[in-house]
């Protein structure tokens, strides 16, 4: 059977930005359907039932994380958006932005009435100038119709502002609290947890982060129901006690070498192969494919022997990856230099380290400063091994970090060294990229 879109199902239409058009394919009537049918708590238990996980990288469970929000709590209870897609070679939430702003709106207001929301920021990075004036106008124009202010669909006390808050491009920013630090006007510092910001959040208020495409998923559950989006996706592994199951939909971008670069919408549970081949039209110039970065830089590599692995919020961690990510998939040809893809990978983390945390901070630069040396031919074999131990060092797993950018920054590296070794040793003897040929080493 073919899959239908439901996410992207309004990408292309004419005008799909507009309200008119948006109310001509159902308009805001999930929205209708929880507030006038549902209390906020049976709209989170349905979330809940539903399984949806975040969608923008930690794939925590969506409907769970709002119930840390502490019960009864006199407010205000701030919803913050996070639309700072800061992850190189991911582009959904900016499609869903440009093309569909209210079904993402639809999805805020919802979320916000689950969670007693009277406030919500959407954080957006600033490159994303065309996203940043559909949303804007959406919001307009449901402040416009009384779908935005007070008592909104005549139910009293339901009342919602939303906000655009401009970023100014820092990837740090992708992490709630640094994201929240940013909204309120200070240095992008993420902040030691506990608390939670579901406990003290945004201006030291309970809040919720939630990303894009979570939201817009957060609309179709209630329109179609919990069953409905687990129909869709990978159930739970019943090998693994920590696996919450992979259900509904989700959008894949394909990038780099690639004949067609797209972000495309599939269920849960798709494969490497199968999005490069059918989707991407295949490894460009008629090349092969060496590896790929399957759900964004800071999940690491895979070869091409691990690309029938399912992208599911299980399945990368077989082969040694840190995650599904946010699913953009980065496909780079058997021409391409490993040492190269290292160093770029190196070169964002290090520039991109908020510095706070003494181990990211030098850790990420240690690592960029060997790869420049590798470059200029003066690499030296145990520099690997130097290169293994700092990425296995640094981040919140081994506990040395207040966030996971370190870890994100150690993940490629340890990836690449182990599953591409005999071309780091060989550009080391030759100072020159390895060919294609060499047999690449298993994941570990």
């Amino acid at each position: 059977m073919t899959f239908q879109p439901i996410l992207l199902a309004r990408v292309g239409k004419p005008h799909s930005q507009t309200l008119d058009s948006y109310h001509t394919d159902g308009g805001y009537g999930p929205l209708a359907k929880a507030v006038k049918e549902m209390t906020p708590a049976q709209v989170v238990d349905a979330v809940k039932a539903s399984g949806l996980r975040g969608r923008g990288g930690a794939g925590f469970p969506c409907g769970l994380k709002w119930t840390f929000l502490p019960k009864d709590h006199p407010g205000p209870i701030y919803m913050c958006i996070n639309a700072d897609e800061s992850e190189p070679c991911t582009f959904n939430n900016r499609i869903l932005m440009e093309e569909d702003p209210h079904q993402v709106l639809q999805g805020i207001m919802i979320s916000c009435y689950a969670t007693r929301a009277t406030t919500a920021y959407v954080y957006i990075r600033y490159e994303y100038g065309r996203a940043f004036r559909m949303m804007q106008q959406a919001i307009d124009e449901l402040y416009k119709v009384k779908l935005l202010g007070r008592d909104i669909m005549g139910k009293p006390g339901f009342n919602l502002d939303i906000y655009m808050h401009r970023g100014a491009g820092a990837y740090i920013c992708g992490e709630e609290t640094g994201l929240i630090e940013s909204l309120e006007g200070k240095r992008a510092w993420p902040r030691i947890k506990p608390p939670f910001p579901a406990v003290e959040g945004a201006f030291r208020k309970p809040t919720v982060v939630n990303n894009i495409e979570t939201v817009a998923c957060v609309t179709h559950i209630i329109d179609r129901g919990a069953d409905w989006f687990k129909s869709m996706g990978v159930p739970p592994d019943p090998k693994n006690p920590r696996d919450a199951g992979s259900y509904g939909p989700k959008l894949y971008c394909i990038s780099g070498h690639v004949n067609n670069p797209c972000c495309v919408e599939l269920p849960l549970g798709v494969t490497v192969r199968e999005l490069v081949d059918k989707h991407g039209g295949g490894v460009w110039k008629g090349r092969k494919a060496k590896g790929c970065i399957p759900g964004g830089l800071s999940m690491g590599l895979m070869t091409e022997k691990e690309f029938d692995t399912p992208l599911d919020f299980n399945g990368p961690g077989r082969v040694g990856c840190l995650g599904l990510g946010t699913a953009a998939v980065t496909i780079f040809d058997d021409q391409t230099s490993i040492v190269d893809v290292l160093y770029n990978t190196c070169q964002f983390f290090s520039h991109e380290s908020c510095g706070q945390c003494t181990p990211c901070r030098e850790g990420t630069g240690w690592m960029l400063k060997i790869l420049e040396r590798m470059r200029r031919g003066q690499g030296r074999m145990e520099d690997l091994q130097i290169l293994e131990e700092v990425a296995d060092k640094i981040g919140i797993i081994p506990g040395t970090t207040i966030c996971g950018l370190a870890d994100g920054a150690g993940w490629p590296v340890k990836t690449a060294i182990r599953k591409f070794r005999p071309e780091f040793e060989q550009y080391i003897r030759t100072g020159e990229k390895a060919t294609h040929s060499l047999q690449l080493v298993g994941a570990h």
